[in-house]
């Protein structure tokens, strides 16, 4: 079985999906959109709707049972897989626009996100909150050589909780100016050092390290 959602590039949906690979058809389905009934009422109330729940992007733990989606409202959700169901066990905000990327960092609970605000942060879903980290220095390669270095941009400040859906603060363990919408991200390591590869709309791909991690 694997999680993923509906729809492409021309068509997003706000269904989320497990299917089993051996029939080849779905057993257990979601709509994030419907899921919002804990949500805060007031002025806040029109933007979702100009901002609904669009599954941009699934990530699976190392473990296999535990995965994340990132969607267009800026929420992040956190699911297990318990037989052929899975059970939300997470929601919190974790950008001011849509949440572009989430990825888990191997063996571990600790998630990255990207979004649309051109943040990158760090989360430990696993229920424990830390006080983010210093700012690492961002290096950048270009995808093709030029003469002209890429601008420096980036660096990590202290982050706002993300209100989950339980009204428990969830703190970052690390919040990175990146500057750009977040297009791709993976935590990978270079030359022995946990570092962060990130690609956005520019001819940049940007490091950060997670040494202190």
């Amino acid at each position: 079985m694997w999680p993923g959602y509906a729809g492409d590039g021309f068509a997003k949906s706000t269904w989320v999906i497990l299917w089993s690979l051996q029939k080849a058809r779905p057993v257990w389905i979601t709509n994030l959109q419907e899921d919002e009934t804990e949500e805060t009422e007031g002025p806040q109330s029109p933007g979702r709707l100009l901002n609904p729940a669009l599954a941009h992007s699934v990530a699976v733990a190392s473990c296999g049972n535990l995965f994340s989606c990132g969607a267009e409202d800026g929420k992040v959700r956190i699911f297990r897989v318990i037989g052929v169901k899975c059970e939300r066990e997470l929601g919190f905000k974790g950008h001011t626009l849509g949440v572009s990327q989430v990825s888990f960092l191997p063996e571990s609970h600790l998630l990255l996100t990207g979004g649309n605000d051109g943040k990158i942060r760090l989360w430990d879903v696993s229920g424990k909150t830390e006080k983010p980290q210093k700012s690492p220095v961002k290096h950048t390669y270009r995808k093709k050589a030029k003469r002209a270095a890429c601008p420096t941009r980036g660096g990590i400040s202290g982050a706002p909780g993300a209100e989950d859906e339980g009204h428990a603060k969830i703190m970052p363990k690390l919040d990175i100016e990146h500057g750009e919408k977040v297009n791709w991200l993976l935590s990978t390591k270079i030359k022995g050092n946990r570092s962060i590869l990130v690609a956005d709309q520019t001819s940049c791909v940007s490091v950060y390290p997670l040494n202190e991690l």
